[in-house]
């Protein structure tokens, strides 16, 4: 990469690899600077120039061995800073100050986020697999989150249809969680996107699912919740979806739940009953996906199906 990138993806590194970072304060001091170098010059009480005992050249000798390590691993690190990174989670109050890939970048403009729980009905797979193969027929990217269950049939299914579909896990690239998804996330890998704001060795942990929804709701223009319980990360990625602005399609099923009938009755929710009002319904809300990620906002409610 360019010197000057360099030295600023190697500050913003060195700054999110301090104790007690707080990423998301980092990240908001960073766009405001417009330089992570200036803020890791600011926190860590040195000049503007880097001497070979100071404590700054010693952060950024640091962070450039890991990123020398990371791209020798084929991993993709994109910062904030950077044009490669991901437009639509620039819209978001979560953004994270970098995401780790393996795979192909691509703009993934028209992505639907098609998640689930990870102890579905043989109906609820079914309608996933319709969704996502229908999707991926159209040119569409399916977003989902490598889980067991729905994600794994929408990925799935995707692939097989010859599409692209991007993983938004909650562990770092280089973790397999679970660990029977070990194929399907090297085959994403060779054929679409794996996405985290994890570092790459990251292993799961309680707070990194709720983390990973929102990225994944962020990076999607909508998303298609097929089965949920009140206590899940795809109800969450409804609520977090609706705060971002961004569409939410339920199957009707979901309708004896408290929460999905609470949520039936917000604008921007669209509720349907088969495989192929599903369909129809994503397809109506992918046509009015906008160049700007902002315009999202306030889409009208579809009525008739």
């Amino acid at each position: 990469m360019p010197d000057d990138r360099q030295a600023q993806v190697a500050a913003l590194v060195a700054l999110l690899r301090r104790p007690g970072a707080r990423w998301t304060e980092i990240a908001a001091e960073v766009l405001t600077e417009g330089s992570a170098l200036t803020v890791l010059r600011r926190q860590l009480g040195a000049g503007e120039t880097l001497f070979a005992d100071d404590p700054i050249q010693d952060a950024l000798d640091a962070a450039r061995n890991e990123l020398q390590a990371w791209a020798v691993d084929g991993i993709g690190i994109h910062t904030l800073l950077d044009d490669t990174y991901p437009a639509r989670l620039r819209d978001i109050h979560q953004m994270p100050p970098v995401v780790f890939t393996r795979g192909t970048l691509a703009e993934d403009r028209r992505a639907v986020a098609v998640v689930g729980t990870r102890k579905p009905t043989d109906q609820g797979i079914g309608i996933a697999q319709t969704c996502a193969t229908a999707l991926a027929e159209s040119g569409i990217t399916v977003v989902s989150g490598l889980a067991a269950g729905i994600d794994t049939a929408a990925h799935t299914a995707a692939l097989r249809a010859g599409g692209r579909t991007v993983a938004v896990i909650g562990t770092g690239v280089n973790r397999y969680y679970p660990a029977g998804n070990r194929s399907l996330q090297n085959q994403i890998v060779k054929d679409g996107l794996v996405l985290s704001q994890f570092w790459p060795e990251a292993p799961p942990g309680k707070h990194t699912f709720p983390m990973r929804n929102a990225v994944m709701s962020g990076y999607a223009a909508a998303t298609v919740v097929v089965e949920a319980a009140y206590r899940s990360g795809a109800r969450m990625q409804a609520r977090l979806a609706l705060q971002h602005g961004r569409p939410v399609v339920l199957a009707d099923s979901l309708l004896q739940h408290d929460w999905a009938r609470e949520y039936a009755k917000r604008p921007g929710v669209y509720v349907v009953s088969t495989a192929n009002e599903l369909v129809a319904t994503v397809d109506h809300i992918v046509r009015q996906i906008p160049d700007s990620p902002q315009a999202l906002e306030g889409l009208p409610r579809l009525v008739d199906l």
